[in-house]
């Protein structure tokens, strides 16, 4: 089987294609490496299973050379992630995450691909969900309150209109907050590698809020199953990919501070513009219709995450 994996230097990217050559794909790495990074590819390379094409989806280019490389299948990760940066400057946030997914879209089209597995944000697609919506499932209403949600759900529809239009087909997976080796403090700002970094530097950690607001925190290597999964099975769906259980930021910080045996306190700032207070993904249907379901506890992902960092893995 041949595949593109578009941000696929990044640090789900990365993993997934490390995963696809296990099972003997053949992958068209698609990444202007923005924010991923080349040595995240290393084994993969390795193999002679991978090529890289430094590339950004922003270019009408990139059709042209989805065409040339002929997939069957096309994981399109390549985003902008980050929802302060969204907030700030909407314009850039939009040009990548809708136009370069069209891009993608198009070239997916004319390679005639059979499927395209788009990297949705679950954490931001529901908006501020009520609490007797949390976890939310899929049937929910679609309501972003960030421009980095507005965009991502605006990739769904298009995913929806190509079915229709062309006859491609697609799974858009809604990812909760994934964490998990490879992932940059300085970049997207997951907040697991914020802590992790910090914790172990014997720097101050911040909360930003009261600490109390939650999210569903899912391990990169469970969210990378359900990508490969979802290259097969799930058609014409969007699915939430998560554990289906809320973490507070608070309890996120004292599970990783007892890992790294640290007792120096947290500081607590003003929250942030655009971020949601509580989130959690409903997983029934992936469990459904890919057959899958998150096994990493946290304590366990964060432990290999803390690991990870001073192993240089």
């Amino acid at each position: 089987m041949r595949c593109v994996v578009t941000g696929g230097s990044g640090f789900i990217g990365s993993t997934l294609v490390d995963r696809l050559v296990a099972e003997g794909w053949t992958v068209d790495v698609v990444d202007n490496f923005s924010s991923g990074r080349r040595e995240n590819l290393q084994a993969a390379l390795a193999t002679g299973q991978v090529e890289v094409h430094d590339q950004d989806i922003r270019e009408a280019s990139t059709i042209a050379l989805i065409e040339r490389c002929q997939p069957q299948v096309i994981f399109h990760l390549a985003a902008q992630a980050d929802v302060r940066v969204s907030v700030v400057d909407p314009a850039f946030d939009a040009s990548v995450n809708i136009l370069g997914s069209l891009n993608v879209l198009e070239g997916a089209r004319v390679a005639k691909a059979r499927r395209v597995v788009a990297a949705a944000s679950g954490g931001t697609l529901y908006g501020e969900p009520s609490g007797d919506q949390i976890p939310t499932n899929e049937s929910a209403p679609q309501r972003p309150l960030s421009p980095y949600g507005v965009s991502k759900k605006s990739m769904i529809d298009y995913l929806v209109a190509y079915k229709e239009l062309h006859g491609l087909d697609y799974v858009a997976l809604a990812l909760a907050n994934v964490y998990g080796p490879r992932q940059d403090p300085h970049g997207e700002a997951g907040v697991v590698a914020i802590f992790a970094e910090k914790i172990l530097a014997g720097d101050g950690v911040t909360i930003y809020g009261d600490g109390t607001q939650t999210r569903d925190f899912v391990y990169v290597d469970d969210v990378v199953d359900a990508f490969v999964r979802a290259g097969s099975r799930g058609e014409g769906l969007v699915v939430n990919i998560g554990t289906g259980q809320e973490l507070s930021v608070n309890e996120l910080f004292s599970t990783m501070a007892s890992i790294a045996s640290t007792t120096t306190p947290p500081t607590f700032a003003p929250p942030r513009v655009g971020e949601v207070a509580r989130s959690c993904l409903d997983v029934r249907r992936a469990h459904d219709e890919l057959g899958w379901a998150s096994w990493t506890t946290f304590r366990e992902g964060a432990a290999i995450t803390l690991a990870s960092l001073t192993t240089g893995r």
